[in-house]
């Protein structure tokens, strides 16, 4: 229970830091701290498969090619705000709706007694590689080849976007 607080307080912390961040680099290396955290709560739940997976997909090659696209575009210089758009003020009030939504949704579900009932026990194969392509493969085909898809065209988009025009 205390590795998940530790590591759960350190995945939220990274995931609000990330998102309040300026510098989009140092904004990626949080994703990474966050995809970590997250990848030893998997870990904590006896998800092996899932714990590489995540460290080698997602902090491995998908915040790579997050840098990558940060360097390629060069969005390393800072640009400081002092006043607020009236674009920007709209989208500070949409959020602090969206916030105040959030918070109460979830008011009446922490303070329910749900939350300490026991937990049913986690399968044998939850996490393994079978279980995983099982769902992936059976239920979820077409949304997986859709990614897929969407994931061909992002680097098809960037590699046209970084290739130098002939003069």
């Amino acid at each position: 229970m205390t590795l998940f607080i530790v590591f759960g307080a350190l995945a939220l912390g990274a995931a609000v830091a990330m998102v309040f961040q300026r510098n989009a680099v140092h904004a990626a290396l949080l994703l990474v701290l966050n995809l970590l955290a997250v990848a030893v709560l998997f870990l904590s739940l006896g998800a092996e498969f899932l714990f590489a997976s995540q460290i080698i997909v997602y902090a491995g090659a998908i915040v790579v090619l997050f840098l990558f696209v940060i360097m390629l575009l060069g969005v390393d210089r800072s640009e400081v705000v002092l006043e607020h758009t009236p674009f920007q003020r709209r989208q500070i009030a949409l959020g602090a709706v969206s916030a105040l939504v959030l918070i109460g949704a979830a008011a009446p579900v922490l303070g329910s007694k749900t939350l300490t009932a026991k937990l049913p026990a986690i399968p044998k194969t939850f996490g393994s590689a079978q279980s995983i392509g099982t769902v992936l493969f059976q239920t979820y085909l077409l949304p997986f080849e859709l990614t897929g898809l969407l994931l061909l065209v992002a680097t098809i988009g960037i590699l046209m976007l970084a290739k130098k025009k002939p003069r």
